[in-house]
């Protein structure tokens, strides 16, 4: 079971990246067919959720309207994706440090904000150098 599972990920993990290598070039066409695959997977788990709403007595109850939101917030908590899911990290980590809307920022705000970014890049990349030479 082990070696197919690692086979299949094998596969699959070669595959996207050719196919994200090709498809990168073409943006339009790479969200088009992004897009159409989440909504078909979100299509498909919509109407398993109905399938089993009608043709099963458990059904009933767990894909019912309250049974529906009590199981995905439930899901989203378990996986600890409710907050990023609903909220985003960025909003959370710009409301504790108090930061401004981007809307709200002058142009010499936002300047000093990419060069202060353009320096910690540049810090890391120092840092990834020094522990290449390292090695």
């Amino acid at each position: 079971m082990k070696t197919t599972y690692k086979f299949l990920d094998s596969f699959f993990d070669k595959l996207e990246d050719h196919v994200r290598a090709a498809l990168a070039r073409h943006p339009f066409v790479y969200s088009v067919i992004g897009g159409s695959g989440v909504i078909l997977f979100w299509r498909g788990v919509w109407h398993s959720a109905d399938y089993f709403e009608k043709n099963t007595y458990w059904g009933s109850y767990v894909f019912s309207n309250l049974g529906s939101m009590i199981l995905g917030v439930v899901t989203l908590l378990v996986t600890g994706l409710l907050v990023s899911v609903f909220i985003g990290d960025s909003i959370i980590m710009s409301g504790i440090r108090h930061d401004k809307k981007l809307i709200e920022k002058t142009e010499e705000e936002i300047e000093e904000e990419i060069k202060k970014e353009e320096a910690s890049l540049r810090n890391i990349e120092r840092k990834i150098e020094d522990l290449n030479n390292k090695i």
